[in-house]
């Protein structure tokens, strides 16, 4: 293979030709540091890299093949990690001039069971002002004028442009979900609890959810069977052995997939042309899917506000003293949505955290004879202009009860990605990613 293409490979591409000798993590690496040189001027998805750590990190991973050792799939492979999340390595600055310099003294647990699965930190993706809506430097990589989205911005163009295969993101509301349709890659968000938030900027408790993007559904599979370690310090993480993920998805699906398709109270908010063409893709697959249109109960009808009470709570709580005491050094936005959340009254906090899980058990007989729910990703493309990272309406109330969620780069509106997100049952986060890989093998058949 030409050296050019190597930054093409995914994860489990790369992770095949590594161990047949075909390739070495060197080759691979040297060629994504020099697609970030070509490329970072204008996406910007990096606050900082470093190169020299990066190759001689390669460079023990091919020392420890040519040994016979037994390794990591990840072992070898890039990743970059969204800049909320701590590194001892690397400066962790949150997105904002009042952590400028921040340096932490110890990785995040994730981090830390990165480095343990071998794989190459290459550096911190830009993150949106404390993980929200003050947008940063990133621009989309299929259209530089446009908003990549937010917050992960930069690990989900980074992932896009083929800057490196796989990259860390968080999500609470929308934060993974949405940058990874309007860039075009594969963004999951794993069941509540899934994987640990030790040592990652804590915005709000009952939602803060790690997320991660690749450019198949098999990398995704990859990277969070190295992540998801047990960690008792994370109080709301799941115990017990996970299935790997990786496994999952070689088994053949023993029926024809089902999908609920839902129009959330979102829907009327979305671009016509977005509507038309999930409607349109929805319709398309015939005797190979059942897609059966399904109604959110009444339950449901003022959902859209229940998760932003115990996002905005929880802002107020956890980010009102920064602002407090750096009022000239925080964006205007951020102080307007600390300033609502503490319109909110702490019985208003602890209904909303109630019907988190009294809404998801009536939820939970509607899901029963579905492989997932199919729902827009986003509203649609990527907005023109970098004042805005855009709106998680199609994403917070997955966030808000729990549920695993993936976007698939499956769709095109006016030749800009928008995501077919599918949705699984709290849990269940195999069987989402293998419907999820059956999709994708769907469209690619028909491609």
């Amino acid at each position: 293979m030409k050296q050019p293409a190597l930054e093409r490979l995914n994860a489990a591409s790369a992770r095949q030709k590594l161990e047949s000798g075909e390739l070495t993590s060197e080759a691979l690496v040297s060629a994504c540091l020099a697609r970030i040189a070509e490329r970072d001027g204008e996406v910007g998805a990096w606050t900082t890299f470093n190169s020299e750590r990066a190759l001689n990190e390669a460079r023990a991973s091919d020392a420890r093949r040519t040994q016979g050792r037994a390794l990591s799939p990840l072992d070898g492979i890039p990743v970059g990690v969204k800049d909320i999340i701590d590194t001892k390595d690397f400066p962790t600055e949150l997105g904002s001039e009042v952590f400028t310099g921040r340096q932490p003294d110890a990785d995040a647990f994730i981090v830390s069971e990165l480095k343990a699965a071998g794989a190459i930190i290459v550096g911190k993706t830009v993150t949106t002002e404390l993980a929200f809506f003050g947008p940063g430097k990133t621009r989309n990589p299929h259209d530089l004028e446009r908003t990549p989205g937010g917050s992960s911005s930069g690990s989900a163009a980074a992932v896009a442009d083929r800057q490196v295969p796989l990259a860390l993101g968080t999500q609470t509301a929308g934060s993974t979900i949405r940058p990874a349709s309007y860039c075009g890659v594969v963004g999951f968000k794993p069941t509540f609890g899934y994987t640990s938030r030790s040592g990652v900027l804590p915005q709000s408790a009952p939602l803060d959810t790690i997320g991660g993007y690749a450019r198949s559904v098999e990398d995704i599979a990859l990277l969070f069977d190295a992540i998801s370690a047990f960690d008792s310090s994370d109080l709301d993480m799941s115990p017990g052995e996970k299935p790997s993920l990786a496994a999952a998805l070689i088994e053949p699906p023993n029926r024809v997939s089902r999908f609920a398709f839902i129009k959330t109270p979102a829907w009327p908010q979305a671009d016509v042309a977005m509507k038309t063409a999930f409607e349109a893709f929805a319709g398309g697959f015939g005797a190979r899917a059942e897609i059966v249109d399904v109604t959110l109960p009444a339950e449901f009808e003022d959902i859209l506000r229940l998760p932003q009470i115990v996002q905005f709570y929880d802002i107020a709580k956890n980010y009102g003293p920064i602002a407090d005491a750096n009022p000239d050094r925080v964006s205007a936005k951020l102080k307007e949505i600390i300033a609502e959340g503490r319109t909110f009254s702490a019985a208003d906090y602890a209904a909303a955290r109630a019907d988190q899980d009294s809404l998801y058990e009536v939820l939970r007989p509607v899901l029963a004879d579905y492989d997932a729910i199919l729902t827009p990703a986003a509203a649609g493309p990527a907005l023109v202009g970098l004042a805005a990272t855009g709106s998680p309406m199609f994403n917070a109330l997955w966030t808000y009860l729990g549920m695993p969620c993936i976007s698939l780069p499956l769709l095109k509106v006016e030749n800009l990605p928008v995501g077919v997100q599918l949705v699984g049952t709290r849990g269940n986060d195999a069987n989402l990613l293998r419907t999820a890989s059956w999709l994708m093998q769907e469209r690619q058949r028909e491609a």
